[in-house]
């Protein structure tokens, strides 16, 4: 048998390819297996929250796993670190244990031990959210994955944090898998990559290039971190060119397009606008509502209309955010006991955006951004029509709407205008730039940020 060490290593990576990253981090990451005898299996957690979440939703499902692994649990007994002593709950008893050694927690690099070639099951087309921010790309990678190599190669995907581009990708090589078991289909991040180019060139290792050409698909994550790297550019440079002359599919992912992505070679970005680039953006309200219920209804909780509207009305930043907050919100109520209704919403969410600034003022707005595009004030409000000074006016304008709600004459008057149509023609052009226009979302979204640092 396994050591216990193993063991539960070889559970905790079953279990993180069957629950979201935020529920893993929260109930399963800081776990130990501390007995391993049939009889009497004792897991060590970090509060007694956890507990009573491992009883009730999880126990099944870790009795499963370890019985997989050679471990024919009856009961389970959860144990937490406390001063000294530990308390023992299980099924039929809650007792206080004599004091044990202390327990270590996993390190915090634990899921680097995971393979990263591993095509993680959850990630499938059927439960992802389809918007208007994300079709074009669903579309693509769809048509992609029933044809593999022969249309839209490379496949780049590119837009922000927690948009749904890692969830794509892995539907993808998840659906060629599930059509053809025998296709060599290899997941990696950009930095798993450089790393190991890194050891093959330090220690001579073989079966580097053979690792990456031999497959049938490769996709490969976060992009934008090969750049700088010359050697590493040329390397993935040779492993596009041979899989590409073989009709083999490339799957790629980057926060940026290509053209935005600093010194990449030009010979790599041209390469990757080949096939098809396709920006995923932030899913608007009726999106967001729609993976609350889905998210929700995945944990067995039907939320009110809404609580689910005003979570998708406070969590604009990213999916990722989304999923945080309801998991919050349904860690909190269950382990309250209550219904996670807009009443403990509002007191959650509320507590999170109270952090931020409740006083930005038209100053701020306008000196801020005429800073970022390195204009001053004065040429800003002036009535000169240069390019260099028109659009960081719009973006201006366009900030003192979203962010104030100031009317449009109000608007006008801030930026010395007298007319307030330019307002409603500025601000309406910024607010099509965002949807079509990379680098002016890329700059709205950075001005906030320095707004509400």
């Amino acid at each position: 048998m396994a050591t216990t060490h193993s063991l539960w290593q070889s559970v905790l990576g079953e279990i993180e390819l069957s629950v979201s990253h935020a529920t893993f981090a929260t109930w399963f990451q800081n776990t130990e297996l501390l007995d391993d005898n049939e009889d009497n299996i004792t897991i060590a957690v970090p509060n007694v929250f956890a507990i009573r979440q491992f009883q009730i939703k999880y126990d099944d499902q870790v009795k499963s796993i370890l019985k997989k692994n050679g471990v024919d649990a009856k009961v389970i007994n959860y144990v937490v670190n406390t001063k000294g002593k530990k308390t023992v709950i299980n099924r039929e008893t809650t007792k206080t244990a004599p004091p044990k050694e202390e327990f270590m927690q996993l390190p915090q690099t634990r899921t680097e031990q995971i393979a990263s070639n591993t095509l993680n099951p959850r990630y499938s087309f059927d439960n992802f959210i389809v918007g208007s921010s994300n079709d074009l790309a669903y579309t693509a990678c769809h048509t992609v994955a029933n044809s593999p190599g022969t249309k839209y190669n490379p496949l780049f995907l590119y837009g922000g944090v927690g948009l749904g581009k890692t969830h794509l990708m892995q539907a993808v090589g998840n659906k060629i898998k599930a059509t053809d078991p025998s296709a060599r289909i290899l997941y990696i991040n950009t930095e798993t990559f450089t790393k190991e180019f890194i050891e093959m060139i330090r220690f001579k290792k073989s079966g580097f290039s053979e690792k990456y050409r031999n497959v049938d698909v490769l996709i490969i994550d976060d992009m934008q971190f090969i750049a700088g790297k010359e050697k590493v550019q040329e390397e993935f440079f040779h492993t596009f060119n041979a899989l590409h002359q073989a009709n083999k599919q490339i799957i790629i992912s980057s926060d940026k397009p290509p053209k935005s992505i600093p010194t990449l070679t030009e010979r790599l970005r041209s390469r990757f606008e080949w096939g098809m680039a396709i920006d995923i953006q932030m899913p608007d309200f009726e999106t967001r509502c729609a993976i609350i219920e889905a998210k929700a209804n995945l944990s067995g909780i039907t939320l009110g209309k809404e609580t689910v509207e005003y979570l998708a009305a406070n969590i604009k930043t990213n999916v990722r955010e989304l999923e945080g907050a309801l998991n919050q919100l349904l860690a909190y109520a269950e382990m309250r006991g209550i219904e996670p209704d807009i009443s403990t919403a509002e007191g959650l969410i509320g507590n999170v955006r109270r952090t931020r600034p409740q006083h930005i003022t038209s100053k701020q707005i306008i000196d801020r951004t005429a800073k970022y595009f390195q204009i001053s004030t004065i040429e800003m409000c002036s009535a000169k029509r240069d390019k260099h000074i028109v659009l960081p006016r719009q973006i201006a304008m366009y900030l003192l709407r979203s962010e104030l709600h100031l009317s449009f004459p109000k608007i006008a008057g801030e930026l010395g205008r007298k007319d307030h149509t330019t307002a409603i023609h500025s601000i309406e052009k910024i607010e099509k730039a965002i949807k079509l226009d990379f680098s002016i979302r890329e700059h709205v979204a950075e001005i906030k940020d320095k707004l509400y640092a």
